[in-house]
């Protein structure tokens, strides 16, 4: 087991060494210019790339940032008044997780409570409203579903603030909404598979047959059993609440990372662009990781097969 969890962080080292170093030379190819160039006189221009190394060639540019990274150091934004991009990250960060964990809170509870009706229920019209509700969720990307929100609820009906207010929390209601409807129609189509295919078997069947009623066999038996493969699906779900959630926050004004990343690629902002990158692979390598090595624990042939003892 040890062999397996070191060679699953070596992978995952080694990919990330990939990603950063790829992004690191495709941004080279950006057009542009970090800076005004119209502006400034070619002597400026020249103090200004030396500031940030920029004078050097590409490949002497690659080995220092390289070397940087593995201190912790991802550079200084050129866009965000030198700042470094570390501390950009860690200040914009909160807003990303407040509303992604509170859309996939709600989207994982909405989701398994209509799989589990649509299943139960299955072949009635709460089945089939379920299904509906599920092939929207994955039809109508999460940027539409939220600037009809903007217009109906905020606009038209002005319940709720139309942008993001940081401190204020209804602000945070319709973006949460707008990234929810993903989460809940994958969780509900998962767990309407599921819970049918369970209350299918001949565990369920015999547990019938002892008597029990059938709000015991399914809240103590089937749901439980049915949530399982549910679960392992939330942390896919989660990265895709980090990344998908960069239009939405571009929708609501919303100061995260997916802002961030925006900004960052048109101002030709490099470093703030790799550091978020970088956090970004950071975050889905380590999901992967943990859910390899969860795997090795449940089933020891899946290590056996990767070369673990």
């Amino acid at each position: 087991m040890i062999r397996y969890t070191l060679q699953r962080l070596a992978y995952g080292f080694i990919t990330l060494f990939l990603v950063v170093s790829l992004t690191f030379l495709l941004l080279q190819f950006m057009p542009g210019s970090p800076f005004n160039e119209e502006k400034l006189t070619e002597e400026q221009i020249l103090i200004i790339n030396e500031k940030y190394g920029l004078n050097d060639p590409i490949p002497v540019q690659y080995v220092n940032y390289m070397k940087k990274v593995f201190v912790g150091d991802l550079g200084l934004s050129f866009h965000y008044d030198s700042q470094e991009v570390a501390k950009l990250i860690k200040s914009r960060i909160r807003h990303t997780v407040k509303v992604g964990v509170q859309a996939l809170l709600l989207g994982t509870f909405v989701g398994i409570f209509l799989g589990a009706i649509a299943a139960l229920k299955k072949g009635t019209i709460w089945d089939s409203l379920t299904i509906l509700i599920a092939i929207l969720g994955v039809s109508i990307p999460g940027f539409v579903i939220g600037t009809l929100l903007q217009f109906g609820i905020g606009v038209e009906l002005n319940l709720l603030p139309v942008f993001y207010e940081e401190g204020v929390v209804s602000s945070t209601v319709m973006p949460t909404i707008a990234l929810a409807f993903f989460v809940i129609s994958t969780c509900a189509r998962y767990m309407r598979t599921e819970l049918v295919e369970v209350l299918g078997t001949d565990y369920i069947l015999l547990a019938r047959a002892k008597g029990l009623t059938r709000a015991q066999v399914v809240y103590k038996h089937a749901i439980r059993n049915a949530l399982i493969p549910v679960l392992t699906i939330l942390g896919p779900l989660t990265l895709a609440l980090l990344t998908g959630g960069t239009v939405i926050e571009r929708v609501f004004g919303i100061p995260g990372l997916g802002l961030m990343m925006v900004e960052s690629v048109n101002t030709n902002d490099y470093f703030v662009t790799l550091g978020v990158s970088m956090f970004y692979s950071l975050c889905f390598i380590t999901i992967i990781i943990i859910v390899d090595i969860l795997y090795g624990v449940i089933d020891p042939r899946i290590r056996l097969a990767g070369g673990g003892k």
